[in-house]
């Protein structure tokens, strides 16, 4: 089953109308309280379902046993001026796991290559460099510029992390990217089904001919899922899906090798160690619901093939 929420093709990193969600006096789905200066949002409406996972971090973080600690998300959903009744995901807990099982990817790729580089595509008002900071990673948080422009509002850039405002489906961030030092990890979380099928082959094509040897995860839906959201879209006014994905692994002929794909109610071993006991007992109970829609994939770009006259 879907987790979040307009088909719009190549509106969707391209720039749209921006719109300010906060009819007079209501905040309604969130009530602790407003800081006494509140952030203006004006967002495209993709860019306004930043606010799924955002939300998801912020109320786990408030449970009383949070399946993860992300203060920085209260302190957001608290300053934001907008109204977030529609960005409410109808069951948190997936999101909150797909966000650990993408955690749990960047930490393996940093045990393996400590001062590497990390890239978050659509990266939004994401918290994961706070959570998988090693001390030597080199970040970029990258996304279109009506994004960043919110994000500096809670975040700043420093000597080995900073953001990038930029469109996805352009190619100047490559070269940016490519400046840093290598080897690399993509991680895109809820980003990719709002484009379309042509703009998601297109980039992982990119990414897999730019950085060969690199890592990428991201999160995928079968078409079922898609038909699904777009109901629920549409009652919500909110972005639609546009891509879906039954098997991840004919991903494979743009140039990746599919490496592990799972659900949130088959987490990895580790992810799923690090969840409270009731949680890994009603993992197997959600699976019929849960285990059918949202995959969370990482891939490996293809190696650089060896020059000419030598041999591996």
């Amino acid at each position: 089953m879907p987790l979040e929420c307009d088909p719009t093709s190549a509106q969707v990193l391209a720039g749209r109308q921006k719109t300010r969600r906060h009819p007079a006096g209501a905040r309604a789905g969130w009530h602790d309280g407003r800081m006494a200066e509140s952030t203006k949002v004006e967002l495209g409406k993709v860019q306004q379902t930043l606010f799924f996972p955002l939300l998801a971090r912020a109320r786990a973080t408030r449970g009383r046993r949070p399946l993860l600690r992300d203060p920085k998300a209260v302190e957001m959903v608290q300053a934001v001026d907008f109204d977030l009744t529609a960005f409410r995901a109808p069951m948190q807990f997936p999101v909150v796991i797909r966000t650990m099982i993408l955690d749990s990817w960047i930490r393996q790729f940093l045990a393996g290559h400590p001062a590497g580089t990390v890239v978050e595509l659509g990266t939004g008002l994401n918290t994961r460099f706070e959570r998988t900071d090693n001390g030597s990673v080199h970040w970029i948080d990258l996304d279109l510029p009506d994004t960043i422009e919110l994000r500096r509002q809670f975040f700043a850039d420093t000597g080995r992390r900073r953001m990038l405002a930029a469109s996805l489906l352009g190619d100047d961030w490559l070269a940016e990217v490519e400046a840093l030092p290598g080897p690399y990890f993509f991680v895109a979380d809820g980003v990719l089904p709002y484009l379309t099928e042509e703009q998601v082959t297109g980039t992982l094509a990119r990414i897999a001919a730019r950085f060969p040897g690199s890592g990428l995860a991201f999160d995928s839906y079968p078409r079922v899922a898609l038909e699904w959201e777009h109901k629920m879209a549409a009652k919500r006014d909110i972005a639609f899906w546009q891509w879906s994905c039954d098997d991840p692994r004919t991903l494979e002929r743009f140039g990746l090798r599919l490496v592990e794909s799972v659900t949130p109610t088959r987490p990895p071993a580790g992810v799923r160690a690090e969840l409270p006991g009731r949680f890994r007992y009603l993992l197997p109970l959600a699976d019929p619901v849960f285990g059918r829609g949202l995959r969370v994939n990482l891939f490996e770009t293809a190696p650089q093939p060896p020059a000419p006259g030598t041999t591996e």
